[in-house]
């Protein structure tokens, strides 16, 4: 429904006012969408519009068509994130009973996938089986999620004994706060990754393996776990650095 070609979404990002202002009005039922789950909260759902605006626009400058990610999933944190950010000013948020159920169906289908195949089930397979879009399965998994969730997922580098986060491994060293805010796009470009790309990650960084534990577990070399995961992190790096 949110389709934008790769064109429009270029010129966006070199600074054609009219090309972003065209992807703005073409989402904006993704937008408004996102801004009415929070409604009765006392704000005026206009302002809550215009911020959601400013976090499409962050993640359409930020967006790399090499992710093969739609721009509508893509957005998704970004928007909620940038209101969720706003309100959090003024207090905590409540998250309305629907997402609540939803993510415990959500939460309840990943247990049962992962205790059937041993595998995390994908967005698209979640959307598939409960028959919803999977702009709606990533608003519900990531307005539950404790915003420091990512910070605390690491591993343990075995050659200093160090535990370290995705996000120390992706840092620069540049903007620090930035890239922590920017942990809800971290957590959804690992929810896109291909399978076997994303079995790396989850079983380095959310089971603390070695690089030679997982070539034995995936039945590949270490030389192509290493080079998938430098070829991962260095993605993510780009997409919070853009």
């Amino acid at each position: 429904m949110y389709e934008n070609t790769t064109e429009k979404i270029l010129n966006a990002q070199n600074g054609d006012k009219d090309e972003m202002a065209k992807l703005i009005e073409d989402n904006n039922g993704l937008i408004w969408s996102i801004v009415k789950r929070f409604s009765g909260r006392g704000y005026e759902l206009e302002d809550l519009y215009q911020i959601g605006v400013m976090g499409f626009i962050k993640a359409i400058k930020r967006f790399d068509t090499s992710f093969e990610v739609r721009l509508s999933t893509y957005a998704v944190p970004y928007i909620l994130g940038e209101i969720k950010r706003f309100i959090r000013d003024d207090g905590p948020i409540k998250i309305s009973r629907s997402i609540k159920e939803l993510s415990i169906k959500i939460l309840e289908l990943k247990k049962e996938y992962l205790n059937k195949t041993g595998e995390e089930i994908s967005l698209k397979q979640i959307s598939e089986k409960l028959k919803i879009p999977k702009e709606e399965i990533a608003m519900a998994i990531e307005s539950t999620n404790p915003v420091d969730s990512l910070e605390e997922v690491s591993y343990t580098d075995h050659k200093s004994d160090k535990t370290i986060s995705i996000l120390e491994k992706i840092s620069t060293g540049e903007d620090e706060q930035t890239l922590i805010s920017n942990k809800l796009t971290v957590k959804k470009l690992i929810e896109e990754l291909q399978e076997k790309d994303r079995e790396v990650i989850l079983l380095r960084f959310y089971k603390n393996k070695t690089q030679t534990q997982v070539s034995k577990i995936l039945g590949i070399s270490q030389v192509q776990v290493s080079r998938t995961e430098r070829k991962i992190l260095n993605n993510m790096k780009k997409a919070l650095m853009s």
